[in-house]
């Protein structure tokens, strides 16, 4: 997860992002950021997003 998505994430923010090597298995995964500023990732489900293309 990179680390500056979760840097601009608010206090009560949340993210919704697919975790893992683009092209094979991924895990979608939740991170929210507390409003004491802690962060935590909750794993979701699998999933396996595909690489956009020009047209």
């Amino acid at each position: 997860m990179p680390p500056a998505l979760v840097e601009q994430l608010r206090p009560g923010g949340r993210l919704l992002l697919p975790v893992g090597p683009a092209g094979s298995a991924q895990q979608l995964c939740l991170v929210e950021k507390g409003r004491d500023g802690r962060v935590r990732e909750r794993p979701l489900l699998a999933v396996a997003f595909v690489p956009m293309v020009g047209g």
